[in-house]
Order: structure tokens, then sequence, then C-alpha cells
């Protein structure tokens, strides 16, 4: 799949901090200002669209469509999970008043070939290796749509199999958006990408932020002497006043920095999601060659050699490496341009999110016709 390259580059001479939100609401400003506000007003007036994110996993589908969202109308526009409402039902199972009207919505809701009884069956014993009855999805996915006011939404998750592609032609209707625009949001990410990300990728085991080693550094970084290898800690404001709290007396003693680690399995990369990744590419190239849906595709990488052409520097995902100053105790932190072979084997930098979103907000603009 040869998705088109989208150029960003206006020749303006200004640089933006892409990680400070008010940097990054200048930048989208001078990059998409216009169809900013054509798109503001379409939110004004009511209007609705749903969008089917497709992607492969750990792609940038959330991040994306969140900052969509921070810079076009958050209070119009909902990013919405399939994952997520799988596990919000999950815990619901385990209250009885809550399960009880989970079953009385599908009992009244659901049309498919198990029962009642069966899909609580297989939604207590679901593992992620099965997926869950369609119609069962699409049911939950009603109720969940039925419990906020009528939005724009980015559907994340759905389809993700082959047989769902065929639903998705017909699912504003099955969930009432009768009149709303729908289309595809496809993105393409090089698998290299989507290695490092996991490889790198650490967890503060108090507060459950994720950060990457190599891509999104925490503000402190440490130095095992013994491992020789670095590390990052937490810095998240919220996670520092839990572990303050937690003590008896105010001042009583230095609140202790918490060592962020590495998730059960993330070392190896994409071998342990393999599979998934090659329907994940399966399911993008079959909607791809649907007839009748709009499609924004969106690249989250650009050829090495183009990118002078179509990209600012500042827009290029860096890539941060560390340096131990043993005189002075003390980690020195050092970034350049992140290069990584894409799937065509050619030498190509990695975009931050904020280019792509540009290019979703421009191809979003056009598919609406404003």
């Amino acid at each position: 799949m040869q998705f088109p390259i989208f150029k960003t580059k206006t020749g303006s001479k200004l640089k933006f901090d892409l990680n400070n939100p008010r940097e990054r609401e200048k930048y989208f400003n001078l990059k998409a200002g216009k169809d900013i506000k054509k798109l503001r007003e379409f939110f004004k007036k009511g209007n609705t669209f749903v969008a089917y994110l497709l992607g492969k996993k750990n792609s940038g589908k959330g991040t994306y469509s969140k900052m969509f969202s921070e810079i076009i109308d958050p209070e119009r526009i909902d990013h919405f999970s399939i994952g997520d409402m799988i596990r919000k039902t999950d815990k619901e199972l385990k209250d009885k008043k809550k399960k009880k009207e989970l079953i009385e919505f599908l009992e009244k809701n659901y049309r498919g070939w198990s029962s009642v009884k069966e899909l609580i069956f297989f939604l207590e014993k679901r593992n992620t290796k099965i997926l869950l009855p369609t119609e069962l999805i699409l049911a939950l996915v009603k109720r969940e749509i039925g419990k906020r006011k009528k939005k724009t939404i980015f559907i994340d998750g759905f389809p993700r199999d082959l047989d769902q592609i065929n639903f998705a032609l017909f699912f504003r209707d099955l969930i009432g958006y009768r009149d709303d625009p729908d289309f595809f949001v496809l993105i393409d990410v090089p698998k290299k990408i989507i290695d490092e990300r996991i490889k790198y990728r650490v967890v503060c085991p108090t507060c459950q932020t994720s950060r990457n080693l190599k891509l999104l550094p925490t503000s402190k970084i440490g130095y095992d002497t013994k491992r020789k290898e670095f590390y990052l800690l937490c810095d998240n404001p919220k996670c520092e006043e839990s572990k303050l709290s937690s003590y008896p007396f105010a001042g009583a003693r230095e609140c202790k920095e918490i060592r962020m680690i590495r998730k059960e399995g993330d070392a190896a990369g994409i071998k342990s999601i393999k599979e998934r990744l090659k329907k994940d590419e399966r399911l993008i190239s079959q909607a791809l060659s649907l007839y009748g849906i709009p499609k924004v595709l969106l690249r989250n990488s650009i050829p090495k050699k183009l990118a002078p052409n179509f990209v600012d520097d500042y827009e290029i995902t860096p890539e941060y490496y560390y340096e131990w100053n043993e005189k002075k105790k003390k980690v020195i932190v050092k970034e350049k341009p992140w290069l990584v072979l894409d799937n065509a084997g050619e030498y190509s930098y990695s975009l931050l999110p904020p280019p792509v979103v540009v290019s979703l907000i421009k191809q979003i603009t056009d598919i609406l016709n404003l």
C-alpha cells in the first residue's frame, strides 16, 4: 500500500515546540487556520460526522483523533474505543445491578444468532484471541452512544475483522446517525516504528503514565551505574501529589522518585503481535478497495530524500539518546531526527502527530465540501 505524501511545509521561518500546547495552537493556526475555522462553523451549526479509524496496533489512532478534537472543538468531538467499551463492560458484569441493566438492554436491543444468556457467557469468558459476535458489538456501541448527546465520533476498533467491513457500510444507520456523513480514516505506519514504540515503552508502576525511553522521555532521567543503563523517572505531578499525601506527616520525609519500568513482553517488540498486524493490514487493504465511502489517508513517515521539500525540521520525530557525565554525575540528553526503514525498505523520518493531524484536518474539510 502506497499512501500519498502530504505537504505541510509553508515556507515560513517560524519554528514551534510541538510538545507545548500553546506553541502547538500557533502551529495549527499557521498550517491549517482556514480549515479549522470552517470545521468549527460546521460543528456550531449542529452538524456531526462518524469516522472509522483503521490502523495497525500502536499506529496513533487515539493520538490523532484526540488532537483533532483538542484543536477543533473538544465539546463536540469524541474518540470512542471499542476496546475501552469492552473493558468497561467487563467491570459492569462484576456489579449485580449493572449486570442486570446490561441484560435488560440486550433483551430489548440485541438481534443475532446467540441468546442473551450465551452473550453474557461470551463476555465473562472472553479472551484476546476470540472475537465477540459482531451483532453484540453493534448493540453495545448503540448503548454506549445512547448515553451521550449527539456528537461527532471517531470510532476506534470497528471494523476489527474482515467480515465486519460490510457492517461498517451501514453502521451510521444502525446507530441512528442517518443523516451524518461518514468515512474511513486509514493510517499507514512502518512496522519498524511500531516495533520501537513497543520496545522502548515504559510505564510508571504507581500512576500508569506511559512514556518512551527513546521517543518520549520524562524531564528526569537516571543512570544505573551497575547495569550501565539509563532509565526514566516519573514526573507526573498527580503522581508526585499522591506519593506525598501517603506520608503521615507533611514534610516528614522527601518523596522518592519512582523509576518507570517496561511492561512484560515489550522487549520483544512486534513479535508477539505479528498476526494482529497482518490482520490489520488486510483490513486496511480491503477498506481501500471499497467504493462509495470516502477515505482519509494518513501516513506517519516520509522518505528522507523528500523530507526537505515536504515538511519542516521541527515536524520530524526526534530520537533521544543519553550520555553519562562521570565528573558531574549527570545524564546528558541529546537528540537527532529519528530515521527508520519503512515497509518498502527506504530510509524515512517518522513524523510527530501535529503534521499528520494537519493532513487529517485538510482531508476532512475536503470530504465535507467545506
